[in-house]
């Protein structure tokens, strides 16, 4: 049996923070990333950097936790009953990033795992995470290479990864109350443990270390695009789908309310300004109105099938 390794994740995790505060404040060019270190009671802690009102990014947010108790969380065991009673311990780096300018797409990532342990049993562990994209005013040619590079980063893993997380992607990024995807999606995965331990740490860090690739060459692209008031307005009312799939679905923000997390560490997914209105329609054949046809549901970007 292959013998996991805790502290080379965390190492691992922790520079992967570095580089990605690195290439973002370099794209921003106008602000850097404040950092605070925060410890939790119960056990463990976490380093959060944010960056605000700079150039390119009204607010983006990079974390890093490791917490540990007596007992799992019910949003960890909800789907995994048989660890109800393990004490755990968690770690990843996750984080979401705002733009000011409509043409810039919301990015969010994460890489994370977790081990549960009991005494007299094995230890469970398993490692997930993934990134997705949330376009305003998508450009299809930036939407393909966001998968492009989403799936190099799954090929070396086996022909039918991409696919099987992509799909599971789409499916989790998705407002059933709303009957549509948070975005144009990416990768998502979890409870990933069957390759062993060497061959799964080795997909977490492909994903990880793949986010700046995917992300930074689609904010040169578009952070210089001109836009109108209205385009801001309707990038704060299409951000209110950001919070309600947060706050309603998402299996990390839960997680870390119910572990006693650092609260504003977690709600730093929540973006600094947005808006809702009432029985919200887009103008048949705008731009906005291609973004709900064609963009919110999910494609196959690669012509694969």
């Amino acid at each position: 049996m292959q013998q996991v390794d805790k502290e080379q994740v965390k190492a691992f995790l922790l520079a992967l923070q570095d580089q990605i505060c690195q290439a973002l404040a370099d794209v921003d060019g106008g602000a850097s990333f404040k950092e605070e270190t925060w410890e939790r009671a119960e056990g463990g802690g976490g380093r959060s950097r944010v960056l605000t009102q700079g150039t390119v990014f009204e607010q983006a947010g990079v974390n890093f936790s490791h917490v540990f108790g007596d007992k799992m969380p019910g949003s960890a065991t909800a789907h995994r009953p048989e660890l109800a009673g393990r004490g755990f311990e968690a770690m990843g780096v996750s984080l979401v990033i705002h733009p000011l300018n409509p043409h810039v797409p919301t990015s969010h990532a994460n890489v994370r795992f977790f081990i549960a342990e009991k005494a007299g049993e094995a230890p469970v562990w398993w490692f997930g995470g993934g990134f997705d994209l949330t376009p305003f005013y998508p450009v299809e040619t930036d939407v393909v290479h966001w998968h492009q590079v989403a799936k190099q980063c799954c090929d070396a893993f086996g022909a039918e990864v991409y696919p099987k997380y992509k799909t599971w992607c789409d499916e989790y990024f998705y407002l059933k109350h709303r009957q549509e995807t948070r975005g144009v999606g990416g990768l998502f995965f979890d409870d990933l443990n069957e390759w062993g331990f060497a061959q799964s740490f080795a997909f977490m860090r492909s994903v990880g270390e793949s986010y700046t690739k995917a992300y930074v060459p689609i904010v040169q692209a578009r952070k210089d695009t001109s836009f109108t008031e209205a385009q801001r307005q309707f990038q704060l009312y299409r951000r209110g789908r950001y919070v309600e799939f947060n706050l309603v679905f998402d299996r990390g923000t839960l997680f870390g309310l119910q572990s006693g997390g650092r609260t504003e560490s977690i709600l730093m997914s929540m973006p600094p300004l947005v808006r809702w209105e009432y029985g919200y329609q887009p103008e048949p054949g705008s731009a906005e109105a291609n973004l709900y046809e064609r963009y919110l549901r999910p494609q196959d970007w690669l012509g694969l099938n």
